[in-house]
């Protein structure tokens, strides 16, 4: 199996250091984006996981460092990646099954049922220009629909369990055509990258069986101010904690 060689990566801080992560120095890095996906996961002590397109495990693993008492599984489509994701568990300390795979042709392995899904699709138009690092461009690149993804974690959760999804907000009509019959009761919160700007992503969480009404929520502010005032991240209270300190999102979702 071909994997990344130890000169190829480099080891990042996630949580303040509560979380260490193994990346490629060149290829698909994970960002906010994950982290703000594992903050939004209503999972809780005793229940089961599953990432789709796990990486090299961001999302879960930060999950983890939240609720650690949770069953982790992966599913990744790139064995370099999927291996990264084993090897940052075990570096961390938290059992993930991984297994390596497509959507399309689920392994036997992890054919059960999970109490929560989340996913973090690539969104960028598979025809826009390629990233010159085919692996990074794989990991970012839309090649399977949306629909596909939201159909797949249907399929893997339990009744009453919950999809949790982070995408671009172009995306939104596609995902909520693809949520019945099996989904519903869908919430959507957008991510704002300041006050009174356009959200370009948004999270989706919809339950399995869920009746209740579709809800748009407010949208949760990443950046303070009308523009960056400096060479510095500038996050909001709310954004800095759940992205340093590893805060749920559960209050957003009221």
């Amino acid at each position: 199996m071909t994997v990344f060689a130890d000169d190829e990566l480099t080891d990042d801080k996630f949580l303040m250091g509560r979380l260490r992560l193994l990346q490629p120095a060149r290829g698909y890095r994970a960002a906010t984006d994950p982290v703000l996906l594992a903050a939004a996961c209503p999972a809780t002590a005793g229940q089961s996981v599953l990432d789709l397109g796990c990486g090299a495990g961001a999302a879960a693993l930060c999950l983890a460092t939240r609720v650690p008492d949770i069953a982790l599984a992966g599913l990744e489509l790139q064995p370099e990646y999927a291996d990264l994701a084993r090897r940052n568990a075990a570096r961390n300390g938290t059992s993930m099954q991984v297994e390596c795979g497509d959507l399309a042709a689920m392994p036997r392995a992890l054919r059960r049922g999970f109490d929560h899904v989340i996913a973090n699709p690539p969104y960028y138009a598979a025809s826009g220009s390629p990233s010159p690092v085919s692996l990074r461009d794989t990991a970012l690149r839309t090649g399977t629909p949306i629909a596909a993804w939201i159909a797949a974690a249907a399929t893997r959760l339990n009744p009453g369990g919950w999809l949790t999804m982070i995408f671009s907000t172009p995306n939104l009509p596609e995902a909520l055509a693809a949520l019945p019959p099996k989904l519903g009761s869908a919430l959507v919160l957008p991510l704002a990258p300041r006050e009174g700007r356009e959200a370009p992503r948004l999270i989706l969480r919809a339950r399995k069986g869920g009746r209740a009404a579709f809800r748009l929520l407010p949208p949760f502010t990443l950046h303070a101010g009308p523009a960056h005032d400096g060479d510095r991240e500038n996050y909001t209270p709310e954004a800095n904690a759940v992205l340093r300190d590893g805060a749920d999102l559960s209050a957003s979702f009221r």
